[in-house]
């Protein structure tokens, strides 16, 4: 049985784990880097190392070094959170070479997931919709143009090591593929070392919609229902609710059964994420596979009580899944809001030091949080500073409590979002639950 973790992560994600492991009296090792000293989740854990300078290159991205920590600490597993070396094969199989239990998907697994050419073959296999795109990579620039005539446009021209919109461009005509191939495929193999592109169908007014599984060992699959993504900008999520207030119950049932299905045909393990676009006859389509935790667990964890990370370690410790898909309800609705230190408007980071910091309280409130009155976000690292959660037993009682909450959310000292996420949620069109992906280009800051 696993008895220490060291938490490769930072900020909000590695206090949630350290958090779930107090509870079930699991020890816990914090890596930070110079930058990170004085961060509220250093102080949470058994242990603290330093892992090196600021630059994420030279610390959460160093294996050689957090390996070696984990080996000196006499950590026995090994806890990813998201991003970082969450999703890296080569990670994983480090970790499985040298005796730490990663917790999270095998190294195989991943690789799939990994590539996206390879993640839509293995789902179409599956039966899964895919969208309309190409099957290999495309060779060139008239390639491209050749099979998006075939696919029609407007298309996702997108790499297939891609994230995080690297490498991923929409185009309208064979002028725009012609200009925008090359870069793209540059881009991509600096990015990830693969400049490998393919072409994919772009669904206009699509809904961001996705399943959360859990898989253990013995080949035990369920689904936790559903949320609803669609708030973004920039491609990265900024509000988030569960569940979809878009889609019917017979989609959302057929949903968690291909998700369900897709995890069986991968041998998949733990928790993890099958992302889909819905359009607005509620067709879905699978997106990419998440082979981690993820930034919104938490509003899945409120409407149906499951610990995600409790479930995640006791599936790495070999145990079975705990419930069956018949034991999983879900009670009310729950909304999160991610805070970002940035500008509003420009939506560019606005690093500094948090002179004063007040949070909200109050019934159906939930803080995962990474920083305390004094703390300087540096400019290293993903601005997102914490996440307001809060439920309702309704939708509309989730959404009142969350206005209420963002108005008595106070920082000071640093620019952040929560006047772009005040719009939002009182935005009739948000309040409508007919959210789609172009939502912040369509409506915020837009006057009616």
């Amino acid at each position: 049985m696993i008895q220490k973790i060291l938490v490769a992560n930072r900020g909000e994600i590695a206090a949630r784990v350290i958090r779930t492991c107090q509870k079930m009296n699991i020890k816990t090792v914090a890596i930070y880097s110079e930058a990170d000293q004085d961060a509220p989740f250093v102080a949470m854990a058994d242990e603290a190392h330093l892992v090196g300078p600021p630059r994420v290159n030279e610390s959460y991205l160093n294996t050689d070094k957090i390996i070696s920590i984990a080996k000196e600490t006499k950590a026995d597993a090994l806890h990813p959170g998201y991003g970082f070396l969450s999703e890296s094969p080569a990670f994983a199989q480090a970790c499985e070479q040298e005796g730490i239990t990663f917790i999270g998907p095998k190294s195989h697994v991943m690789k799939q997931m990994g590539s996206k050419i390879e993640a839509r073959r293995v789902m179409q296999e599956a039966g899964v919709p895919i969208v309309p795109g190409t099957d290999q990579a495309v060779e060139s620039a008239e390639n491209s143009v050749k099979a998006a005539n075939q696919i029609g446009y407007p298309i996702f021209l997108k790499a297939s090591a891609g994230g995080g919109g690297i490498g991923m461009q929409t185009v309208y005509s064979d002028e725009e593929l012609l200009k925008a191939f090359s870069g793209n495929a540059k881009r991509a193999e600096t990015f990830f070392g693969d400049g490998a592109m393919f072409l994919e169908k772009k669904i206009e007014d699509a809904h961001h919609v996705e399943i959360q599984l859990l898989a253990d060992e013995d080949g035990n699959v369920i689904h936790l229902f559903d949320r609803e993504c669609s708030i973004q900008r920039r491609n990265q999520k900024v509000i988030e609710e569960a569940p979809s207030p878009f889609i019917s119950e017979e989609t959302r049932h057929s949903m968690g059964e291909s998700a369900v299905k897709a995890a069986k045909a991968l041998g998949y393990t733990s928790a993890g994420t099958i992302e889909f676009l819905v359009d607005d006859q509620e067709h879905f389509y699978f997106l990419e596979m998440n082979t981690r935790i993820q930034v919104e667990h938490p509003i899945t964890e409120e409407i149906t009580g499951v610990d995600i990370v409790e479930a995640q370690i006791n599936i790495a410790n070999g145990k079975s899944l705990a419930f069956k898909q018949e034991d999983i309800t879900r009670t009310g609705h729950a909304i999160e809001a991610r805070i970002y230190a940035e500008d509003p408007v420009t939506f560019f980071p606005s690093p500094g030091q948090i002179t004063a910091l007040s949070l909200p309280e109050g019934s159906g409130i939930r803080h995962e949080n990474a920083v305390v009155s004094g703390f300087n976000v540096t400019p290293f690292y993903d601005p997102m500073i914490g996440k307001l959660v809060v439920s309702g037993e309704t939708r509309d009682q989730a959404i009142s409590r969350m206005e209420a909450a963002l108005a008595d959310y106070h920082i000071e000292g640093i620019k952040t979002n929560i006047p772009m996420l005040k719009e939002v949620i009182k935005h009739p069109q948000f309040k409508s639950g007919i959210t789609t992906t172009a939502f912040v280009e369509h409506y915020y800051n837009k006057k009616d």
